[in-house]
């Protein structure tokens, strides 16, 4: 079979998905991936070093084309924060759903050491920038000198919280995987409440009054 020239990024994106997907095995390097779908190996690495760049890569485009879904409606621009999240959940793990076979075979053997996806590290970056863009911090104790720290932290429990997810999902028997959409919701209300819990505000604006009370007043 004559092997195929300037196929684009997109297109080696295709191939590698629609391989794995009905091979249920990934290809062992770069040789033989372009072997299988008739490929030029130059015409590879024109786009990518290598097969981990690729999965990497996947990742991110079905997270990023889940926000382009999601940014063409003018009722998601209008949501607060929780809501924003809560359609990017169920938005993107439709878009893993219907690409699950390919999922399963990369994240296979994988399943309870998430955190340790380097596959996952280009998808963390850009699900870390939706998440600061939603400013999610404003709604937490408001500690003077500790704002980035506070973001970072609310940033990474929300990376966290997609792995367990994504865990969840890979384990999901369900019928349309509606445990998973069960779990996203009640994870998200729980985070949500924890963090705009006004008791805690409360206590926090106390211990600052008595704190300016009892000790900044006296030097």
């Amino acid at each position: 079979m004559k092997k195929k020239k300037n196929s684009s990024k997109l297109d080696i994106l295709t191939l590698y998905m629609d391989l794995v997907s009905e091979h249920k095995m990934r290809p062992t390097d770069v040789e033989d991936f372009c072997e299988q779908v008739s490929l030029e190996e130059d015409n590879f690495y024109e786009h990518f070093k290598s097969l981990k760049k690729v999965e990497k890569t996947i990742f991110n485009e079905l997270f990023k084309n889940s926000i382009e879904v999601l940014n063409e409606s003018e009722e998601f621009v209008s949501f607060d924060g929780k809501n924003k999240l809560l359609s990017l959940y169920f938005t993107f793990f439709e878009n893993l759903t219907l690409n699950r076979a390919y999922v399963e075979v990369v994240l296979k053997g994988c399943k309870t050491q998430l955190k340790s996806y380097k596959t996952l590290s280009s998808l963390q970056k850009s699900f870390l920038t939706f998440v600061d863009n939603l400013s999610l911090s404003e709604s937490i104790l408001p500690i003077e000198g500790l704002e980035k720290l506070q973001t970072n932290l609310i940033n990474y429990a929300a990376w966290v919280q997609l792995l367990a997810t994504l865990k969840f999902w890979l384990d999901d028997t369900s019928e349309s995987f509606e445990k998973t959409d069960i779990f996203i919701e009640k994870s998200i209300n729980t985070s949500f409440e924890l963090i705009e819990n006004k008791f805690l505000k409360n206590a926090f604006d106390f211990g600052k009054f008595v704190y300016i009370e009892k000790f900044q007043k006296k030097h």
